[in-house]
């Protein structure tokens, strides 16, 4: 009985055991096993099977594409600078006509809108007591020339002494200045036109009264009209005197004219310079007054016309362009805005060889490098099509 016992209690051990190493799922030898695993102190190696293979976080990442940009090499001819400003018309010569003299206007033969000559009388007072002064005048002067004729003819004969003669010539000096005097005194009575001109006002009436230094009429010299505007200090090394200019009326007239002046002295509010245009109006037809747009012609420059689209800003926020160089990285070249026309910018400050970016530009940075490709006929067309036929 206790042999019985002791052998059932050994298999009971033997089946426990082997449940646990089945549990433990290693079915290779227990030698193999062991040989594989480090010695206390030593390093695990990695597996030759597993020593080509990397890690997942250690995987290399696929670069990402070059952002490809289409960019065109446009036509480069010489064009014209111009500068467009906004201004008025006005008179060659204005002048407020005013009396000399206090009285009542005897005279009024000039109307509104009339034409006039330089010397034509424009107004005349009343001056009844400085006709009668100036005829007094004038009868002196004779009675004493004919009293130095007689002194001189006494003096001759040796019947007059030399004392009475100079007496006679100095009453003769004398009644020339008492005439001269009494006729400047007339001459205040009179308006005359100082220049060819129109009368443009005439705020009095024949028979009114005014006073000395009233006025009395506006004169207008309208030929050559003058187009009166403000460049900027920029824009002003450009011009010179001659320069050819196109104006637009405000009443859709268009006429050209030539620079006649150039302001030296900048406003002190606006920084900018006068200009005046001299602009031929035989008929005058062109009043003062009107508003005008004033285009300057200025030396011509080397440039090239591009869309408006293609302009963008800088990393300054200056105006510019984008364009590829020879390395295919984006670079920013600044404007010189040379006109601005109906096609499209012209524009200065661009070099010859650039590589200019029409689709993209807003995409990329300066410096990036791109993958840049011509841009189809299509594109070319759409963009460029007007403006190089306006260049042509």
């Amino acid at each position: 009985m206790p042999k019985y016992r002791f052998h059932k209690l050994a298999a009971i051990v033997v089946l426990v055991g082997f449940a646990a190493w089945m549990a433990t799922g290693e079915f290779s030898s227990v030698g193999s096993a062991a040989a594989d695993k480090p010695k206390a102190g030593e390093v695990e190696q990695p597996k030759a099977a597993d020593a080509g293979k990397a890690k997942p976080a250690e995987a290399e990442q696929p670069k990402a594409p070059l952002r490809t940009v289409a960019i065109i090499t446009p036509p480069r001819r010489t064009y014209a600078r111009a500068i467009r400003i906004s201004g008025l018309t006005e008179a060659d010569k204005r002048a407020v006509l005013a009396t000399r003299a206090a009285g009542v206007i005897d005279k009024l033969p000039v109307k509104q809108g009339q034409r006039v000559k330089t010397g034509d009388l424009v107004l005349m007072l009343a001056a009844e007591e400085k006709l009668s002064a100036v005829s007094n005048a004038k009868q002196l002067l004779v009675q004493r020339q004919a009293e130095l004729d007689a002194a001189l003819r006494l003096m001759k004969t040796g019947n007059l002494p030399k004392l009475q003669l100079d007496t006679a010539r100095s009453n003769l000096t004398l009644a020339q200045s008492h005439l001269e005097a009494a006729q400047a005194e007339l001459d205040r009575n009179e308006v005359k036109a100082p220049f060819d001109g129109v009368i443009d006002r005439v705020p009095v009436e024949l028979g009114s009264s005014v006073m000395q230094g009233g006025e009395v009429a506006t004169i207008l010299s309208l030929d050559p009209v003058i187009a009166r505007g403000e460049i900027s200090e920029r824009d002003l090394g450009y011009l010179k005197i001659g320069d050819k200019a196109d104006v637009r009326l405000v009443s859709g007239q268009n006429v050209e004219g030539t620079v006649r002046y150039i302001s030296r002295d900048a406003s002190t509010a606006t920084r900018t310079f006068r200009v005046e245009i001299a602009i031929p109006n035989p008929e005058g037809t062109i009043p003062a007054g009107m508003t005008a747009e004033i285009a300057l012609s200025a030396q011509p420059t080397d440039a090239v016309m591009l869309p408006r689209s293609v302009v963008t800003l800088g990393d300054k926020g200056d105006l510019g362009i984008r364009a590829v160089d020879k390395d295919d990285n984006v670079v920013f070249f600044p404007i010189d805005l040379v006109d601005d026309t109906p096609t499209g910018l012209v524009l200065g400050g661009i070099p010859a060889d650039a590589r200019i970016i029409v689709a993209g530009q807003e995409l990329v940075k300066e410096g990036e490098v791109v993958k840049p490709v011509e841009a189809d006929q299509a594109t070319i067309q759409k963009l460029l099509g007007d403006a190089t036929a306006g260049t042509q």
